[in-house]
């Protein structure tokens, strides 16, 4: 494995497939890393499971396993029809948190996740939950299918259209909003398309309305007339411009890196000698992001010291892998209400860039503002563990005392090692509480979580 002060990496190495050298080097850290990354954390149970599995075993069952179960796909659909009813956007995320917390496809909702920031669309301005619903259902669909087929899908999306201003595109004066968003935000990154490719695209989108709540094709305000796009000639329709933007070399290294960026590391990592071999595979399967992700996942560099605790977590890895840590549930509106603070509502991305991510994540307000969510979620008794009191909860797993808890929630929660010293102090902090062995393990739990090391993923 190389090491972290290395500044050349190999390729060849980096995406070559991660194989342990003995047993003992595949460890619970390891399976924790994939599971922070590749979903929102995992319970003890899917710890152990996950290291009786080889990496490139964990990647490709994640990545193979596109339906959730039944059981909480039924849950998640009696839920969604009661937020529907209120014909409310703003119940969408409790709905969608629900689906976070309880989900049997960890990959599956984090690539939903990852789609919803890179096709940003806001229910502040897209005020109908049906289609910010639907779109969020189209995404999920594709999530770890063809790029290719997504694009095409969100193209003609209701929910997209409204956001951009294009539900209405006429020949006389072709909206340039989706044009420009496919080339620089969607598909090929700024500097890969020029102002007439933007302007011809738009007249390949006249004629694409929404009506009734539908997509609309009408013929009647389509630019037929020939366009000159990216050197191509010829009298495109909507579909056909969005393959020509497709077939362009650069989308492909352009949604690599994003992907790099999403699950290997903040910064660092966009060199075009690392993306490039990964950019070739992807053209190659003609745009198949789960055979991306299977190489992505497996690899040296996933696993290496490039990648471990290389990420600051989002709100949502935040907030939601504590609970899913240890199998918990809350009041999923409070929690949407710190979700909100820490500045990622669900269903509400701050601008069509969606969210910028990184070391935007964190300041001195939104610090704060983690902690406090935190004892805010952990004080309250219906926040449980497995169903139960997180007393309850240790015991089932073997831990009695504050010693053994706070070792336990370091060793589960903690992306990078804790120095001794903080280690020491948290257990005498924790031993010197003067509430229950409840109230004392809560509040050793929140003081782990508002650790600078838990921020890290």
């Amino acid at each position: 494995m190389m090491k972290s002060g290395q500044t050349n990496i190999d390729p060849e190495w980096a995406w070559s497939a991660y194989q342990p050298e003995q047993p003992e080097d595949w460890t619970q850290r390891q399976v924790a890393h994939f599971y922070r990354r590749c979903g929102f954390a995992a319970n003890p149970e899917m710890l152990q499971s996950g290291l009786q599995k080889s990496p490139l075993q964990l990647a490709s069952e994640q990545i193979s396993n596109r339906q959730e179960s039944p059981q909480v796909e039924k849950v998640s659909a009696s839920l969604a029809r009661s937020v529907l009813a209120t014909a409310d956007a703003k119940n969408l995320p409790a709905w969608w948190t629900h689906r976070l917390l309880n989900t049997s496809v960890p990959l599956l909702e984090k690539m939903t996740l990852f789609w919803h920031g890179h096709f940003a669309t806001g229910a502040e301005k897209v005020k109908d939950a049906q289609l910010m619903f639907d779109q969020n259902q189209i995404l999920r669909e594709h999530a770890l299918g063809n790029f290719g087929s997504l694009v095409h899908a969100i193209s003609q999306d209701p929910a997209m259209l409204i956001y951009l201003d294009s539900a209405s595109n006429r020949k006389v004066h072709p909206n340039e909003n989706f044009a420009r968003e496919i080339m620089e935000l969607f598909v090929l990154g700024e500097g890969n398309y020029s102002e007439k490719d933007i302007r011809e695209l738009a007249r390949c989108f006249t004629g694409w309305e929404i009506r009734r709540d539908q997509f609309y094709f009408n013929r009647f305000q389509h630019d037929f007339d020939e366009k000159i796009i990216f050197n191509d000639t010829g009298t495109f329709t909507g579909e056909q411009g969005v393959d020509l933007v497709l077939k362009q070399p650069a989308g492909a290294e352009f949604i690599v890196g994003k992907l790099m960026q999403f699950f290997i590391a903040d910064e660092g990592l966009q060199h075009p000698e690392l993306i490039q071999p990964l950019a070739s595979q992807f053209r190659d399967s003609g745009l198949e992001t789960g055979a991306l992700l299977e190489t992505m996942l497996s690899s040296n560099l996933f696993y290496s010291d490039y990648a471990m605790g290389r990420k600051i977590r989002s709100p949502v890895d935040f907030a939601i892998g504590l609970l899913n840590s240890f199998e918990g549930t809350t009041n999923l509106l409070e929690l949407n209400r710190g979700l909100d603070e820490l500045g990622q509502r669900l269903f509400y991305p701050p601008n069509v860039k969606g969210w910028e991510g990184g070391r935007n994540w964190i300041n001195s307000s939104t610090l704060l503002a983690r902690a406090n969510l935190m004892q805010s979620l952990l004080v309250r008794d219906e926040t449980r563990f497995g169903g139960g009191s997180l007393s309850q909860y240790c015991k089932t797993h073997g831990v009695t005392s504050l010693q053994e808890a706070v070792d336990w929630f370091v060793e589960i929660l903690l992306a990078v090692p804790l120095s001794e010293p903080k280690h020491s102090e948290l257990v005498q902090r924790c031993e010197h509480g003067s509430g229950s062995f409840e109230n004392n393990l809560r509040r050793g739990l929140g003081l782990i979580v508002s650790l600078p090391e838990y921020q890290l993923a």
